[in-house]
């Protein structure tokens, strides 16, 4: 018997939707995801109560400033818990964050790095709820820089499309200007079609290979393309978000459609017995075993797909609660804490062991990939 969980289970009670469940599709109660989501958020923000503090990496003897993208990924999660429950504090924090930083990029204005511009997301958000002009000043110019240029190469890794594509569409929205429409289009087109040697897209497996170092000939273990499950995951997010932010008449929406059902569609039959997707797609023995952000991301993205309609319900729903209530049940601590989490890196090997007490080297982003997932999941049991 697993003590840990068996322990866990008694102290967090209904909270765990999955414990003693013997269905592990069991349908969520929308009041129960919103308590998981709130015990993993409160830990989290009384563990850092100052949204300003910098975040030390003592293996690298290093401090890394709060508005970087793991912490970046987490207001995304916490903007969407807001959403869900509409509670103040989850704005304020979110604000004091923004505020603390002065509304500035990692490595500032002149910054091309999709990592160092993702924190514009949040700040963007914020200002569709209260313009104030000096929420939006920074990362436009920022963006405005790179569409004042003809580059478009520089979504060199997968993550860069999530970390970056939704805010180009934010921009589109708040000025009106479609030209940020078409250069998202085009630096994600890029990514796929041309990085590497013929772009970082598989659609004969319809999954994507993180950066050109792991496309062909390169090979797993067990000698199949390797498909790191949350850098897909990071692509299966920002189809969703991008396609949640684009008006219904942009010309391009046809085709990030098409790419969500189809990794989804790919995605389904990997998904392990447990609920939870391995690290390494076309390789579960290759460090196998269960792994939260990217069943979060895969989660989130499949729910959105679901509740827009794009996605058959009958298919994805029981795919989607066995995900959630696994991480629920086998990630989520009595006290809040996310087990599971695969720490940084870009491949299957980086940032194990991944356990249920492991720490990852960044515990942030992983909270906001489970809180996305559930808002979603709350949105469809509305």
């Amino acid at each position: 018997m697993n003590w840990k969980k068996t322990f866990a289970c008694a102290l967090a009670g209904t909270v765990l939707v999955g414990c003693g469940q013997p269905d592990a599709q069991q349908k969520p109660d929308k009041k129960e995801v919103v308590k998981a989501m709130e015990l993993a958020n409160d830990y989290f923000m009384q563990k850092w109560p100052d949204t300003g503090k910098g975040i030390p990496y003592p293996s690298r003897n290093k401090v890394y400033e709060s508005n970087l993208w793991t912490r970046a990924v987490y207001y995304e999660g916490l903007m969407a818990l807001y959403r869900t429950n509409s509670d103040p504090r989850c704005l304020a924090y979110a604000v004091d964050w923004g505020e603390k930083h002065k509304w500035d990029l990692r490595r500032g204005v002149t910054t091309r790095n999709a990592d160092n511009q993702c924190c514009g997301q949040i700040y963007l958000e914020l200002y569709q709820l209260d313009p104030k002009p000096e929420r939006i000043a920074i990362i436009k110019e920022s963006i405005d820089r790179m569409m004042d240029s003809t580059k478009v190469d520089d979504w060199h890794w997968i993550d860069a499309i999530q970390m970056a594509m939704p805010i180009f569409a934010q921009l589109g929205v708040i000025t009106g200007d479609t030209a940020y429409f078409d250069r998202a289009y085009e630096m994600y087109v890029y990514t796929r079609d041309r990085h590497g040697d013929n772009g970082l897209y598989n659609p004969e497996d319809r999954l994507w290979w993180r950066d050109k170092d792991f496309d062909p000939p390169y090979t797993e273990p067990n000698g199949e393309d390797c498909y790191w499950s949350r850098g897909n995951g990071w692509v299966v997010a920002a189809l969703a978000r991008v396609l949640e932010i684009l008006p219904e008449n942009e010309v391009h929406r046809g085709e990030y459609i098409e790419m969500l059902q189809n990794m989804c569609e790919a995605l389904v039959p990997l998904q392990r017995e447990d609920g939870f997707w391995n690290v390494s797609l076309h390789d579960p023995d290759h460090y196998g075993g269960k792994e939260l952000t990217g069943t979060a991301l895969f989660a989130y993205g499949m729910a959105w797909g679901v509740n827009n309609g794009y996605l058959d319900a009958a298919t994805y729903v029981p795919v989607i609660y066995r995900a959630w209530n696994a991480m629920v049940k086998d990630s989520l601590h009595p006290n809040g804490f996310l087990g599971y989490v695969q720490g940084t890196g870009k491949e299957p090997k980086d940032g194990q062991p991944v356990t249920y007490d492991s720490m990852p080297d960044f515990e942030d982003y992983g909270l906001g990939c489970f809180l996305l997932a559930g808002s979603e999941i709350c949105r469809m049991n509305d």
